[in-house]
C-alpha cells in the first residue's frame, strides 16, 4: 500500500496542474471564434425577416433588414479577420446567408412590391437576380486571394441588394399598374446583371483608419450619419445609386486620362520624310 500511495502521489507532482486562468482564456478563444458566426446568423435572420415582412405587404419594414443585414455582413468579416479567426466554415455559412439576405430576400421583396403586375415574367426577372447572386458569391469565394483587393469585379451581391431595398423604402406604398412594373424591371435586372459582368467596383476594405488621412473619412462619416437621420430616404438612394454609377464613371475617367498620354506622345512625335516631303509638295 505504502509504494501504491507514493507512485500516485509521484503522479500528481508531475502531472501538470489546470489552471483557472487557462479554461478562462479556452472559454473566451471559443467565444471570439463564435462572435463571427453569431453575426452571420443574425444577417441570415435579417433576409428571412424581409421576406416575411414582404409576403404581408409591410415594405416599410421589410427594407431596412436589408440595410441591417448589409452592415452585419461587413462586421462578421472584419471581426473575424482582426481576431484571426477565419475559417472554411466561416466562409461557406457567409456565402450561404449572403444568397439569402442578398438574393431571396431582395427578389422576392421587388416581387411582391412591384413585379406582380407582370406576372410570369416578374417572378422570373425575380429568380434571375437571386441566380445572379449566387454565382456571384460562388465567383468571389473562388477568386478570394488572387484579385485585386481595392476592387470587386463584378458588383457586390449586397451593394445590388441595395438597390431595390433603398428603393422599396423611398416608396413603400408598392407597385399595381402594368406600366409603373415595366420601370421596376431595370431596378432588378441591371444590379443582377452587374453582379455576373467583369465590371470593377471600388472596395472599402483597403482603408486604413489608423492613418493620419483618416480624420477627413471621419468626419464624411459623421456627415452622413447625420443626413442619414435628416433624409434617410434620399440619403440611401444617392448612396445605391451613386455606388452603381461609380463603376461607370470610373471607367470614362480612366479610358479619358489613357489618351491623354496617347495624344501627347503623338504631338510630340516628329514627322516621318515622308510626310515632310507631302506637306512641301502641298
Amino acid at each position: 500500500m505504502d509504494g501504491e500511495y507514493l507512485e500516485r502521489s509521484r503522479l500528481r507532482l508531475f502531472t501538470p496542474r489546470r489552471r483557472k486562468g487557462d479554461a478562462e482564456r479556452r472559454r473566451f478563444r471559443r467565444g471570439v471564434y463564435l462572435l463571427p458566426s453569431m453575426l452571420t446568423m443574425a444577417n441570415m435572420f435579417c433576409g428571412y425577416a424581409c421576406i416575411v415582412y414582404s409576403m404581408r405587404g409591410e415594405f416599410a419594414t421589410a427594407a431596412p433588414f436589408i440595410g441591417l443585414a448589409i452592415v452585419l455582413d461587413m462586421l462578421d468579416g472584419r471581426i473575424a479577420r482582426l481576431t484571426g479567426t477565419t475559417s472554411a466554415f466561416g466562409l461557406e455559412f457567409d456565402s450561404l446567408a449572403d444568397v439569402i439576405s442578398f438574393g431571396v430576400a431582395p427578389a422576392i421583396m421587388a416581387f411582391s412590391w412591384g413585379l406582380q403586375p407582370l406576372g410570369r415574367l416578374g417572378w422570373a426577372v425575380g429568380f434571375l437576380f437571386v441566380a445572379a447572386a449566387a454565382v456571384r458569391l460562388a465567383r468571389f469565394n473562388i477568386q478570394s486571394g488572387s484579385v485585386d483587393k481595392r476592387y470587386f469585379v463584378g458588383m457586390p451581391s449586397p451593394a445590388a441588394a441595395g438597390i431595390p431595398a433603398a428603393t422599396v423604402y423611398a416608396w413603400p406604398w408598392g407597385v399595381q399598374t402594368y406600366p409603373e412594373a415595366l420601370l421596376v424591371l431595370a431596378m432588378v435586372i441591371v444590379p443582377a446583371l452587374l453582379m455576373v459582368s467583369t465590371i470593377r467596383f471600388r472596395s472599402f476594405k483597403s482603408f486604413d483608419l489608423q492613418a493620419r488621412r483618416s480624420s477627413p473619412v471621419l468626419i464624411l462619416v459623421a456627415v452622413g450619419l447625420a443626413l442619414l437621420a435628416a433624409q434617410g430616404e434620399i440619403v440611401l438612394l444617392v448612396l445605391a445609386y451613386g455606388y452603381l454609377s461609380s463603376a461607370f464613371i470610373g471607367m470614362a475617367w480612366h479610358r479619358l486620362q489613357k489618351r491623354q498620354p496617347e495624344a501627347a506622345e503623338e504631338a510630340s512625335t516628329p514627322p516621318s520624310s515622308h510626310d515632310r516631303a507631302r506637306s512641301s509638295q502641298q
